[in-house]
Order: structure tokens, then sequence, then C-alpha cells
């Protein structure tokens, strides 16, 4: 995989319904300066509201956030792709995976959907702590 060596790359977050960990990662790499969106392959019609409360904490204002359908356009446009473990192979189209294959890394994150605000906010802080090691660099993002 051949990431922008002298700026950070462009980073798109995937997972099926864009509720709630890809919303989450796609705020915490804007903070630290990445171009960055999100996106799922069937999206919810809204983000998660225990997510919203366990990103509130952070300081961010997920009110107006509306999870997005993901296209084409997004995955030809990222640096580099990560999946968030949701399984999104099963309900991608094989065109668009096959996109995806290029530049592809999963995190393999528990889904917060369903879980207590405790259990959400562990989910948050492993997110925050891999947009953190990607900003080590292309290299470092194998090894989160």
């Amino acid at each position: 995989m051949t990431l922008p060596h002298d700026s950070k790359p462009k980073l798109l977050f995937v997972c099926v319904e864009n509720a709630g960990r890809s919303q989450m990662a796609e705020a915490f790499a804007r903070r630290k300066g990445f171009e960055a969106s999100s996106a799922g392959t069937q999206p919810a019609n809204t983000v998660n509201p225990a997510v919203a409360e366990a990103m509130a904490e952070k300081a961010f204002n997920f009110t107006m956030k509306k999870p997005k359908m993901l296209t084409v356009e997004m995955i030809d446009s990222a640096d580099l792709v990560i999946t968030m473990g949701c399984s999104v192979e099963r309900v991608c189209p094989r065109p668009m995976l096959e996109r995806m294959n290029k530049k592809l890394v999963d995190w393999n994150l528990e889904d917060p959907k369903g879980k207590p605000l405790p259990k959400v906010r562990k989910i948050r802080n492993e997110i925050e702590r891999r947009v953190d090691e990607l900003e080590k660099g292309p290299s470092a993002t194998n090894q989160v």
C-alpha cells in the first residue's frame, strides 16, 4: 500500500450502519488534522444516541451528524480505507469490495449498538487510541 509521505493520508472509515464506530473515528481523525470521512454499506437513520453521548464527553457535537452511504467515489478518493470490524464484506457490493482491498485495513472493533454507555466509552477510547497511532505514519497503520 502506497500512502503519501509528505502529508497525512486521506482516511475513509467504513462500517455497516455508519452510526457509531466509523463516526467516532472520523471525528477523532478530523480533530487530529486528517482529511477524513465515514460511511456505511447500509446506513442507519440516525447516529447511535449512546455514541453521541460518549462523544459529547470529549467535546464533540453529534446532534447534526447523519449516517452516509458508502460510494465508489469515496473509496477512490481515499488513501486508506479502515473498516471497523463489522463484516462489511457481507453487505458490500463485490466491485466496491475489490476496490477497497487495494487499501483496506480492518480494526476489528466491537459494535457499540445496544451497549450501555460505559461499554461505549471503552470502544470510543480504543478508537481514539488507534487514531492517535495513525499520526505515527502509514507504517503504524497495520499495527493498530
